[in-house]
């Protein structure tokens, strides 16, 4: 389909490019931005005045809770939720049931994300069998599945020696590692930052030590193999601090953080609110306020959304049984320009740590809008506001402490390979034609 987006302000991280323009798409891809091929005819034009036009976000982490977890949530909502937010790719985790261990499962989730049509999957193997920390996966049969990078989710490998087998065995082969950095033994039975909200509460505390130690570890690790290590979520100030001395040393290294961490602290838990139990935990305002400076500063590398649909029976216990986790992938683009406005930080590069910095540690093609590739297209309204209501999230988990919140900044259309899967008129997702 030909497709003209026109009158938009066009902002492209990857380019540095913010201004407006119109942008062609002809068979998926794009095929100019500014003035269009003498002999290009729309069969459909998207009148984007008003609004801004940017690549389709990239989200670090979406749990799609598929296979083994489909009463918390299926393909077809969280992939619906996905482009509802302006997401065009993901990666979600190995944490399903069983974990993506096997090629065949693995085979399996990309065969069913792609018959949806709707956002790119790209999945994260399982680092070793079952996720148990002992025996490492087919690294290279996984790869070739389709996996972009080797992960535990949110368990430990609490062996050394397994982990610097692991890390060696990637190395040798080019992937890439992630692994959320945790030390078993010190985080064992904690639900909350070990603080004074914790104390109050008499709930059991992790200290910021079970993420400086674990971060530690595999930094010296990374030393020895040279692996390509990226840790997910960090939570602390003094996490992050390590992380920005391993860059300064030059070894290849870089994180993330999530929405929830990035606006809330563990002050936000109140009196158990269930909503803000997250692995890793909510620290201080002190450490939100350092992680918010370092995202600035490019210390961490990108923004995610941590998404985790959750059922309301997980959620509906006291607050240390209570499931961890959060819904996120429709309020990653509006949570990211509510920090820009916040930190006064330019739209160019606020919108870059999810999208063409997320697609760099991916190692996809993908968070522009150069001419030629893929047209992965969010084009939203940055001046619509509203309220985060369990009937506005498409996502089945409703589970977010941001329920009830006025939030600024929404989706109009989402355009994945150059096809419309969504459009706030249409009030659903759609399903675009098969693409190839």
């Amino acid at each position: 389909m030909k497709i003209h987006i026109k009158n938009g302000r066009v902002i492209d991280p990857a380019s540095g490019r913010d201004e407006t323009a119109d942008i062609y798409i002809v068979a998926g891809k794009i095929v100019a931005v500014g003035n269009g091929p003498a002999s290009f005819h729309a069969i459909r034009t998207v009148d984007a005045s008003g609004l801004i036009v940017c690549p389709g976000l990239i989200d670090l982490s979406a749990r799609l809770r598929e296979p083994g977890y489909e009463y918390r949530a299926t393909l077809e909502s969280e992939m619906a939720a996905a482009v509802a937010g302006g997401v065009t790719s993901l990666a979600c985790p190995p944490d399903t049931d069983p974990p993506l261990d096997e090629p065949g499962l693995v085979e399996m989730l990309k065969h069913r994300a792609r018959s949806l049509n709707l956002a790119h999957v790209y999945p994260r193997g399982a680092l070793t069998v079952g996720l148990k920390g002992t025996t490492l996966t087919e690294m290279g049969e996984l790869a070739d599945a389709g996996c972009i990078a080797f992960s535990q989710s949110n368990t430990n490998i609490e062996d050394t020696q397994v982990l610097l087998r692991a890390l060696q065995y990637a190395a040798t082969f080019g992937h890439a590692v992630w692994l959320q950095p945790s030390d078993y033994h010190l985080a064992r039975g904690g639900v909350a930052h070990e603080g004074e909200v914790a104390t109050r509460l008499g709930l059991t505390g992790i200290p910021v030590l079970a993420e400086t130690v674990a971060i530690a570890t595999l930094l010296q690790l990374v030393a020895v193999t040279g692996a390509r290590l990226h840790l997910p979520r960090i939570s602390s100030a003094a996490g992050l601090h390590l992380v920005a001395q391993a860059k300064r040393d030059g070894l290849p290294v870089s994180c993330d953080i999530s929405i929830n961490h990035l606006h809330l602290c563990d002050n936000d838990i109140g009196y158990f609110n269930a909503n803000c139990r997250m692995d890793p935990p909510l620290r201080s305002a002190s450490d939100r306020d350092a992680l918010s400076r370092g995202l600035a500063a490019g210390i961490v590398d990108a923004l995610c959304s941590d998404h985790t649909p959750v059922d309301d029976d997980a959620k509906q216990l006291p607050f240390g049984e209570a499931e961890s986790g959060a819904t996120g992938l429709e309020l990653l683009l509006p949570l990211t320009l509510a920090w820009a406005r916040r930190a006064r930080i330019p739209l160019v590069q606020a919108l870059a740590r999810v999208t063409s910095d997320a697609a760099r540690i991916m190692g996809i093609d993908a968070g522009t809008l150069a001419a030629g590739v893929a047209a992965d297209i969010c084009i939203f309204d940055p001046d619509e506001a509203y309220r985060v209501t369990r009937e506005s999230l498409r996502s089945q988990g409703k589970n977010t402490p941001f329920l009830g919140l006025e939030v600024v900044g929404r989706t109009r259309y989402t355009l994945v390979s150059g096809q419309i899967v969504f459009d706030r008129g249409s009030r659903q997702a759609r399903p675009a034609a098969a693409r190839s």
